[in-house]
């Protein structure tokens, strides 16, 4: 029998306990985390192979659907919230199922079973994204590997890729940068700026932080980015 891991992001006790409840009742879950905030959850998802997320809504900091468009492998998501009206928007995100709560155990068995024939059926040679990228630097291609990079900055006649193990110079345009990068892994955030979405480590309404390094959010970029 195959196992799914789950985790649930929650910022209600109560709700969260009784998700972990369900979740034990049902032999082919695996309950492997269980986080208060989306911004708790972002290296679980990166690090771990997650195959069922239970989504709250109306979360601390970055809301559930904000992270959601985030995320550049999401797993199948359920959500559970208290409120109708956001519906319509989560089957816009591919949400597998919409819980209201308070949640029965029978309204939860019938969306994980919704689920798993889903990820049962997904193809073992499914495609997968770019691994690295071949950046033009002075006279040769340098091999950068796409989880090592953190932004791309615009010097007019240049872009500098600044990765966890160095910084490189490469006289391209930013234009052609952002299409050597797959999105919505990456995403221009300002005018100078192209970002690597899951290494944000915090935000404002006018900044990301990605470390120690702190990016501007250009104002005409705000709604595109949904943070």
């Amino acid at each position: 029998m195959q196992v799914y891991n789950c985790i649930i992001i929650e910022d209600e006790p109560l709700a969260a306990q009784l998700l972990q409840e369900y979740i034990a009742q049902i032999p082919q879950l695996k309950f492997t985390g269980h986080y208060r905030t989306a911004m708790d959850a972002l290296f679980p998802l990166q690090e771990q192979k997650i195959d069922i997320l239970f989504l709250d809504i109306h979360l601390p900091g970055i809301k559930g659907f904000n992270f959601l468009r985030t995320l550049h492998r999401a797993p199948a998501v359920i959500v559970t919230t208290a409120y109708h009206q956001y519906a319509l928007e989560g089957y816009e995100l591919n949400v597998r199922d919409y819980l209201i709560k308070p949640v029965s155990f029978t309204r939860f068995s019938q969306a994980v079973a919704k689920v798993i024939p889903s990820l049962q059926a997904l193809p073992a040679n499914t495609a997968k994204l770019p691994e690295s990228i071949l950046l033009p630097v002075d006279r040769k291609k340098i091999r950068l590997e796409l989880d090592k990079i953190l932004y791309v900055e615009s010097k007019r006649e240049y872009v500098q890729v600044v990765t966890t193990g160095g910084e490189y110079i490469s006289k391209i345009t930013t234009m052609e940068m952002e299409e050597m990068l797959p999105q919505p892994m990456f995403q221009r955030v300002h005018r100078s700026f192209i970002v690597s979405m899951d290494k944000i480590t915090a935000f404002s309404k006018t900044r990301l932080d990605l470390g120690t390094f702190s990016i501007p959010i250009g104002k005409s970029y705000r709604a595109r980015i949904t943070l």
